[in-house]
């Protein structure tokens, strides 16, 4: 082959460092583009942010602004309280103790009432001290300890209500319970660090996530599951309703099915007023299923003991409070296996309730959660608040539908219009056909 003219090599390698270095310039100029477009992406998302993140702050300050005053005021009306509440309650508990140990009161010590009455005091004063403590954080704008305060005064306001309820039945107490509630829970949301601004935006940006969070999960198979991998199932309000509504029908279910099958009659073995729900078992499965989360992976036979005995004190806890609060008795063991607790459980259901837990962690958990998938995310959040309130109704009936039955069968005056309602669409013979498993006498409960 003949070698190729100096000429024309010359010509080549001037070609091809020519090429070189249009290449490098195209390659430093898309290099030189990127980065513009990438400068230029940053600086609008910073931009951006700075924008979010002025009008968060400015709704927050305002809210801040707006929070300080009526803080403050309520601050004023529950230090007011709790500096009242003190010294007469303190005052009640001290003149009882008094006239017990010079013989002028001669209660009985075992007796119901009485045992609730000196918890009911004990729970007052406790409230009393603590709406101080809550006060003086308020007017002091502590708002991190405030918060606190407010989530320890929800649960000794819960156990003051529950109290009144077998005390007293559904009346002022439990009224004034319950508004306390839902002002402390609006309290606690607003006296949050994280303000009302910054969470508005915040719940924007989440919904956005948790949108992107769905998609992905759902095609990684993770929908609904913890993503710590510490627990089984995420404990969040979504999940935790839906179990709540799932076990309330399949308890039902099965509980009818067994009755039918072992004592061959088919009986209503229902909870509440409207619908198939039996909230004991939705109840149950919630605190199952709070209790064993992180225990999903653990050994059989710890997951069988631990629901045994979580399963049978709930039930012999659901059994007191109904005997106490209505005078009801819905079920009663002391003819089985073992009876506890004077028939409100027994060996032979806490057995029951062991096998419960274990299957419902093991086996039906992870398929009535895809089930719960099945829910498009678009309609998810409006579907459960529209069945959060149809349940909070259902339940808010039942336990007035209950408790006038408690006064009709103890004579208690009807006159109110709350009573005459009931008494005219839920008399005697409607409740006993709804409750079927239910015996009613007043001489059971705890009430004066």
């Amino acid at each position: 082959m003949k070698a190729a003219p100096d000429g024309e090599k010359s010509k080549k390698m001037l070609g091809d460092k020519t090429s070189r270095n249009s290449a490098k310039s195209s390659t430093n100029a898309l290099g030189r583009a990127a980065s513009s477009a990438a400068g230029a992406m940053a600086h609008s998302a910073a931009r951006a942010a700075e924008g979010v993140g002025g009008a968060s702050r400015n709704l927050a300050n305002h809210a801040s602004q707006h929070l300080t005053v009526i803080g403050r005021i309520y601050g004023v009306l529950v230090l007011l309280v709790g500096l009242v509440g003190v010294p007469y309650v303190g005052y009640a508990i001290f003149d009882g103790i008094h006239k017990f140990l010079t013989g002028s009161l001669h209660p009985d010590p075992l007796d119901l009432t009485f045992l609730l009455t000196c918890a009911q005091a004990v729970v007052s004063l406790a409230n009393a001290a603590t709406l101080i403590v809550f006060g003086i954080t308020l007017l002091r704008d502590m708002r991190k300890y405030a918060a606190r305060w407010a989530y320890v005064l929800m649960a000794v306001t819960v156990v003051q209500g529950m109290l009144s309820l077998a005390l007293q039945g559904l009346g002022l107490g439990v009224g004034l319970s319950l508004i306390q509630i839902a002002i402390l829970v609006a309290l606690a949301i607003a006296l949050d660090p994280a303000l009302i601004g910054e969470r508005a935006v915040q719940r924007k940006l989440k919904r956005m996530d948790e949108h992107d969070e769905y998609i992905e999960a759902k095609g990684a198979g993770m929908l609904g599951r913890d993503p710590s991998g510490k627990g089984y199932v995420e404990l969040n309000v979504f999940n935790v309703f839906w179990l709540f509504v799932v076990g309330c029908v399949g308890g039902l279910i099965v509980e009818e099915i067994y009755h039918l099958i072992f004592f061959n009659e088919w009986q209503d073995r229902a909870g509440l007023i409207w619908g198939p729900f039996s909230p004991i078992y939705g109840f149950g499965v919630v605190v199952l299923t709070m209790c064993l989360n992180r225990l999903w992976h653990a050994n059989a036979v710890l997951i069988f003991f631990s629901s045994a005995i979580i399963g049978g004190c709930f039930e012999a806890f659901v059994a007191w409070f109904m005997q106490i609060a209505f005078g009801i008795i819905a079920w009663n063991y002391s003819n089985d296996w073992l009876p506890l607790f004077g028939g409100k459980t027994s060996g032979k259901y806490m057995v029951f309730w062991g096998l419960a837990g274990l299957i419902w962690l093991r086996e039906l958990l992870p398929r009535i959660l895809k089930f719960i998938n099945l829910i498009p995310w678009k309609w998810r959040y409006a579907l459960t608040a529209v069945a959060l309130v149809f349940m909070l109704i259902d339940i808010a009936v039942t336990l007035m539908a209950l408790d006038c039955w408690y006064g009709r069968v103890a004579g208690l005056p009807q006159t109110s219009p709350v009573a005459r309602f009931f008494g005219a669409h839920f008399d005697n013979t409607v409740m006993q056909q709804r409750f079927q498993t239910m015996s009613i006498n007043p001489k059971w409960s705890g009430r004066a």
